[in-house]
C-alpha cells in the first residue's frame, strides 16, 4: 500500500446542488485525512429527528369522570386503545427480519444533530471575538492621537459607569419589583383557578366543566402561571448548548401561545370596539333573533303540530294538551324575556368590554348566554322525551306480555310467565291505547329533539372558534411562510393540525356512537360531549399540574440572584480595570472588555 502524501482527501457527491448560498457541510470524518461529505444544509437552523409536537405529553392523569359516565367509558376505550397499539408495536419489534445493534455512527447521530444545531451559535461566538485573535502591534502615536484616545477613554468610562449603575443597583430593584408582581398574580389567580376547579364530590361538575366563560378563564389563568416557567426554561437554555435540540420545541410552544394571545387580544379590541359602540343595535338584533326563532317559530311548530301536520291525523285531545302546556310556558318564558329587554343592552356592554380580554371571551359568553337564553326549549326537550320514553317502556314490557314473558329485573333476562285472562285483556286495552298515543307523542319528541341538536350544533361551532383562537399553530405556521428554516421538513398540514382531526373524531364518534343514536331513539336523555374530551385539544400546551408558587418564587429569585452575584464580580473587575488602568493603557482594556461581552452575548 502507497504511503499517504499529506493531503486531505474529501469524497464529494456528484448530486449535491450548487449554490452560493451559506450551509452546514455534512459527513463522515473516517480518518484524520478523509471526509465524506453526505449532504449540504443551506440556510438551516434547526434540525431534528423527531417531529416537533406543540403539546406536552403530561396529560396521563387527567381524569375527573364519573365512573358510570358515558365520558369515562370513551376515556377508558381510547387508553385500552392506544394500551393495544403499543403492545402490538413491541410484538412487531420481535419479528423483524433485519435486526442489527447500532452502529457507533447511529449512536453518535443525536449528538451530530446537537452540534449542527448549535452551528450558528458557535459562528456567532467566533465573528464577536475575532478581533481578539492575532491582533497586530500599533505604531506609537501622535499627540493628537493620544489626545483623541484619552477623549474617547475618558467617554467610555462615564458611559460604563452609568452602565454599571444602572446595571449593578436600578435593575435589579425593578426585576425584584416584577418578580414580587408576577408573585402576587400568581397568588390571585390560584385562588381563582381553587374557585374554578372546586367540585362537591369528586364525581360531581366544576364550574369549568359548566360554563365556557367559567373555563376560558381558567384556560388564560392557566397560560399566565405557565409562562413564567417557559421564559425561565428558555433563558436558561440559553447558557447550555447542549439542550438547543431540546428546548427548540419549548421554543415554539412559548411563543406560539404568546402570538395566540396577542391576536386574541387584537382581534377582542376590534370587536369590542364595535360592539360597545352599536350596544344598542346589537341589543336589538339579538332580541328580534330571540323572539323569532326561539319564541314565534317555536310557537308556530307547536300550533302546527297541534292541527295534523303533514297530513298526519294525530290524536287531538291529547296533542291539543300537549300543545297547550307547551304554549303556557312559552308564554310566561316570553314575558320574562320582555321584563330582561330593558337589561339587554347593559348586557351587551358588558359582552364587548370583555372582548378587550381577547375575542374569545365574547365568544364563551355568547355560548353561555345562548345556553340560559334557550332554557326553554331544554326543558321542553326534557319533558317529551321523558314522557316519550316511559310511552316505549312500557309498550315493551305489554309486548313481552302478549308473548308470555316478563323481564326479570334481578336478573336482567326474560323469563316465561303464566297470565290470566283478565290481565291479557287489561294489557291489550293499554297497548291498544298507548300504541295509539305513540305518534302523538312522538312528533312533539321529534320536534324538540331536532331544536336541541340544533342549539348543541351552534354550540358546537363556538367552541370550535375558541379551539382555533387558544390553539391555532399560529407561530408554526409564520415560521413556515417566513422563516421555513426554523422547522424541520417536510412538515406536512396533517401532522400540524392532528388535533383538531383528534377533536373532530371524537365529536362524531360521541355523537355518531350507537350508543347516543340508541338513546335518541327511545327517549333517554342524550348526554353532551364532557368539555374535557371537547377542550382537551386547549390543554394540551398546558402542563397536567400547574407548578407551586414557591417553585415558581425560587426558580424566578435563583435565576435573579445568580445573574446578580456574577454581574457584581465582573462589574466590581470591570469598574476596577477601566478605573485604574484604562486611562494609562487605552484601549487595549476596553478591547478586552468588548470581547468578554461578546462570549457573554454569545452564551
Amino acid at each position: 500500500m502507497p504511503d499517504h502524501d499529506g493531503l486531505m482527501r474529501i469524497f464529494w457527491p456528484r448530486d449535491i446542488p450548487r449554490s452560493d448560498s451559506p450551509g452546514v457541510i455534512v459527513g463522515w470524518r473516517n480518518s484524520g485525512l478523509d471526509i465524506f461529505v453526505v449532504a449540504i444544509l443551506e440556510d438551516v437552523d434547526y434540525i431534528s429527528l423527531k417531529p416537533i409536537s406543540l403539546a406536552l405529553d403530561d396529560k396521563a392523569e387527567m381524569a375527573f369522570h364519573a365512573p358510570g359516565s358515558v365520558d369515562a367509558e370513551e376515556e377508558k376505550e381510547e387508553s385500552r386503545q392506544r394500551m393495544r397499539t403499543q403492545e402490538l408495536v413491541e410484538k412487531l419489534k420481535y419479528h423483524s427480519v433485519v435486526k442489527h445493534p447500532p452502529s457507533q455512527k447511529e449512536l453518535a447521530l443525536p449528538r451530530i444533530v446537537n452540534q449542527i444545531n448549535c452551528a450558528w451559535e458557535v459562528h456567532q461566538l467566533l465573528q464577536k471575538n475575532i478581533s481578539l485573535v492575532g491582533a497586530r502591534s500599533r505604531r506609537s502615536l501622535s499627540v493628537s492621537e493620544r489626545v483623541v484616545e484619552s477623549a474617547t477613554t475618558m467617554r467610555d468610562f462615564v458611559l460604563l459607569a452609568i452602565w454599571q449603575l444602572i446595571t449593578l443597583y436600578i435593575y435589579p430593584i425593578l426585576r425584584r419589583g416584577f418578580v414580587i408582581g408576577l408573585i402576587c398574580h400568581r397568588f390571585a389567580a390560584e385562588a381563582l383557578l381553587l374557585v374554578l376547579e372546586w367540585r362537591a364530590k369528586p364525581d360531581y361538575a366544576a364550574l369549568k366543566d359548566i360554563s365556557a366563560t367559567a373555563q376560558q378563564v381558567e384556560i388564560r389563568l392557566q397560560q399566565f402561571c405557565y409562562w413564567p416557567m417557559q421564559y425561565v426554561t428558555l433563558r436558561r437554555s440559553k447558557r447550555d448548548w447542549a439542550s438547543v435540540t431540546t428546548s427548540h420545541p419549548e421554543y415554539i410552544r412559548f411563543y406560539n401561545s404568546l402570538w395566540l394571545v396577542a391576536n386574541d387580544v387584537i382581534i377582542g379590541i376590534a370587536l369590542g370596539s364595535y360592539i360597545i359602540d352599536n350596544s344598542a343595535w346589537v341589543a336589538e338584533t339579538i332580541s328580534d333573533i330571540l323572539s323569532t326563532y326561539s319564541i314565534a317559530a317555536l310557537r308556530t311548530t307547536i300550533k302546527w303540530l297541534m292541527d295534523w301536520p303533514a297530513g298526519l291525523k294525530l290524536n287531538t285531545e291529547l296533542a291539543a294538551f300537549l300543545g297547550d302546556l307547551f304554549l303556557w310556558v312559552i308564554d310566561h318564558w316570553s314575558s320574562c324575556i320582555e321584563t330582561l329587554h330593558p337589561v339587554l343592552p347593559h348586557v351587551i356592554w358588558v359582552v364587548g368590554f370583555s372582548s378587550f380580554a381577547g375575542a374569545s371571551m365574547p365568544i364563551a359568553l355568547f355560548s353561555d348566554l345562548l345556553t340560559i337564553l334557550t332554557l326553554h326549549i331544554y326543558s321542553f326537550y326534557m319533558a317529551s322525551a321523558r314522557i316519550f320514553n316511559w310511552q316505549y317502556t312500557i309498550l315493551l314490557s305489554l309486548f313481552q306480555l302478549f308473548r308470555g314473558k316478563k323481564h326479570n329485573v334481578l336478573r336482567k333476562r326474560i323469563d316465561s310467565c303464566d297470565y290470566d285472562l283478565d290481565q291479557l285483556l287489561l294489557g291489550t286495552i293499554l297497548f291498544t291505547l298507548l300504541f295509539f298515543l305513540l305518534p302523538t307523542v312522538l312528533v312533539f319528541y321529534l320536534a324538540f329533539a331536532c331544536a336541541r341538536m340544533a342549539i348543541i350544533s351552534l354550540k358546537a361551532v363556538l367552541d370550535a372558534l375558541l379551539a382555533c383562537l387558544n390553539h391555532f399553530p399560529l407561530f408554526a405556521l409564520m415560521l413556515r411562510i417566513k422563516d421555513s428554516q426554523r422547522l424541520p421538513v417536510p412538515l406536512t398540514f396533517r401532522a400540524m393540525f392532528h388535533q383538531y382531526f383528534q377533536l373532530g373524531h371524537r365529536i362524531r364518534k360521541h355523537y355518531a356512537s350507537p350508543r347516543v343514536l340508541l338513546c335518541l331513539a327511545t327517549g333517554k336523555f342524550v348526554p353532551p360531549i364532557h368539555r374535557k374530551n371537547l377542550y382537551s385539544l386547549q390543554y394540551s400546551m398546558l402542563p397536567a399540574r400547574r407548578t407551586g408558587i414557591m417553585y415558581m418564587w425560587y426558580a424566578l429569585t435563583a435565576n435573579t440572584d445568580e445573574g446578580k452575584e456574577k454581574d457584581k464580580r465582573r462589574g466590581s473587575a470591570g469598574w476596577l480595570n477601566g478605573g485604574v488602568t484604562g486611562l494609562t493603557m487605552g484601549n487595549g482594556n476596553l478591547r478586552r472588555g468588548n470581547g468578554y461581552m461578546a462570549r457573554r452575548g454569545g452564551h
